[in-house]
Parts: C-alpha cells; sequence; structure tokens
C-alpha cells in the first residue's frame, strides 16, 4: 500500500525546516558540520521527521547538540596534544553516518510499519516490533552519546586512563583506553540522551534503563575493538567502529526489553 497523502506532509515539513536550518548553519561563524557534512545531515534530518516526527527528530538534534558541544571541551589541550578531533570538531559526512546509521535504519523500520509496506505476522515472535525499533533508535544514540562523552571528557580530563583489555596504563587519547572520569561522563550522557527519548514518548521509562545499559556494554566493547581490532585493519575506520558500537547498543536493548516482554508474559 502506498503512503497517502496525508503521510507525506511530514516529508514536506522536513524539507522545509531542514533547508531553512542548512542556510542557517551554513552562515554560521561557528561551523559545526562541513559543507558535505551539512547535505548529509539534511537528508538524514528529513528521513528522521518524515518517518518519526518531532519526536525523533528532537532526539537526534539533542544528541547532535550536545556531542558538538562536548567535542570542544578542552580543545585547545587536546590540540596541543594532538588527539583532538579532525577539523576542529566539525563533522563531515562519515560522522554523520557513523553516528547515526543504525538510528536511521530504525527509524526507517518504523516508516515502514507505518506505511503498511511491512506488516508482521500475527504469528511473530515479536508482535511489539515498532516499539523495539522505536527503543533501538533511542539507545543507539544514547550510545553514541556516551561513547562521545567518555572519550572527549577522557581526554580532557582523565587523570589516569588505562588500555580495556590489559588495565595498564596508556597515554590519553590511546585508541582502546578508559578512564573513570570518561566512563562516569558517558554514564551521564547515556542517561541524558536515554531520558530525552522517554520526554518525548518514544520509549518508557523501563526502556530508559535499558538504553542505559546497553550503551555502557556497547561503549566498552567498542573500546575493546579499539584496542584489539582497530590499528590491524585499515577498513576498521572510527567511523565504521561507530556504526558497529551503535548497532551494539541499538541491538542490545531490543534484546533486553524482548527478554523482559518474554518472561513477563508481554
Amino acid at each position: 500500500m502506498l503512503p497517502s497523502i496525508n503521510s507525506l506532509n511530514p516529508w514536506l515539513v522536513g524539507v522545509g525546516l531542514n533547508t531553512i536550518l542548512l542556510c542557517l548553519a551554513a552562515i554560521a561563524p561557528k561551523k559545526l558540520l562541513t559543507p558535505a557534512g551539512l547535505f548529509h545531515a539534511w537528508l538524514l534530518a528529513i528521513l528522521i521527521w518524515g518517518t518519526l516526527g518531532w519526536q525523533g527528530y528532537a532526539v537526534v538534534m539533542f544528541y547532535f547538540l550536545v556531542g558538538s558541544g562536548v567535542t570542544r571541551i578542552g580543545m585547545a589541550q587536546k590540540e596541543a596534544e594532538g588527539i583532538a578531533e579532525k577539523r576542529s570538531g566539525a563533522r563531515g559526512p562519515e560522522n554523520v553516518w557513523g553516528s547515526a546509521l543504525t538510528g536511521a535504519l530504525c527509524a526507517l523500520g518504523v516508516g515502514l510499519l507505518n506505511w503498511g509496506i511491512f506488516v508482521p505476522s500475527p504469528q511473530s515472535l515479536i508482535p511489539n516490533l515498532q516499539s523495539l525499533l522505536l527503543l533501538g533508535y533511542v539507545a543507539s544514540f544514547s550510545t553514541k552519546l556516551a561513547d562521545t562523552t567518555a572519550s572527549e571528557v577522557g581526554k580532557a580530563y582523565g587523570k589516569s586512563t588505562f588500555l580495556i583489555t590489559t588495565l595498564q596504563p596508556v597515554p590519553r587519547g590511546t585508541e582502546g583506553a578508559v578512564s573513570l572520569e570518561g566512563t562516569l561522563a558517558g554514564v551521564v550522557g547515556s542517561v541524558a540522551m536515554a531520558l530525552v527519548g522517554w520526554g518525548v514518548g518514544l520509549i518508557d521509562i523501563l526502556g530508559v534503563a535499558w538504553c542505559v545499559l546497553a550503551a555502557f556494554i556497547a561503549t566498552n566493547l567498542e573500546s575493546v575493538i579499539g584496542a584489539t581490532l582497530q590499528s590491524k585493519y585499515n577498513w576498521l575506520t572510527n567511523e565504521v567502529v561507530n556504526i558497529f558500537n551503535t548497532l551494539i547498543g541499538a541491538m542490545a536493548a531490543i534484546i533486553f526489553a524482548w527478554l523482559w516482554g518474554i518472561g513477563h508474559g508481554l
């Protein structure tokens, strides 16, 4: 069944709103995105508005604004030490999709369900697929904000940094390094992101717990990947690792919620 004209209206709103924002961002003195990054963020924002409305849009905007702000913490110091994000933190297309590809796929899945293009079988083992996809959407950004916050705060303020696989002291900014300061900041970031998702009605309060737990697991697994595999494979860039990170976070939250639902007859 093709989308009705009413279901297309959000797309028109998304195009208009995000075109205005793109123009404002392009002339703003402080660049949060590269020119190519602006275009890809525009595409992403239209997709999110068209499938999840303002609620989904609020989640991705919260991640982008807070994540961009966190990246600039201690920027002068991190640049002096050679551990700052490239382009002084301005996001390019690879950063946009590294952070948001998993969320975009969850949003697209919700759209396919709402349009009737995909209809789960009544005998499906996952009867509440839409709510699980919404949970995966929020969990992906909760995971990414936890990762960004942990990394940037750890690089700026971490007093002692350890390689996650050996717990041996390593310099700040080392792939796979963790610190107490960064870890705590990451938990705060994941909680804040999950609460936004709950506040706009995409997940319930139990979903907040699943997002935070999934983000903690995924962020630490990402550190393990960074410590063991990233230097061995040229294709395993930070952006690819980010995709794996958010995918693990989304899948973990979905699995937790699904198992909880089975255990409680939901």
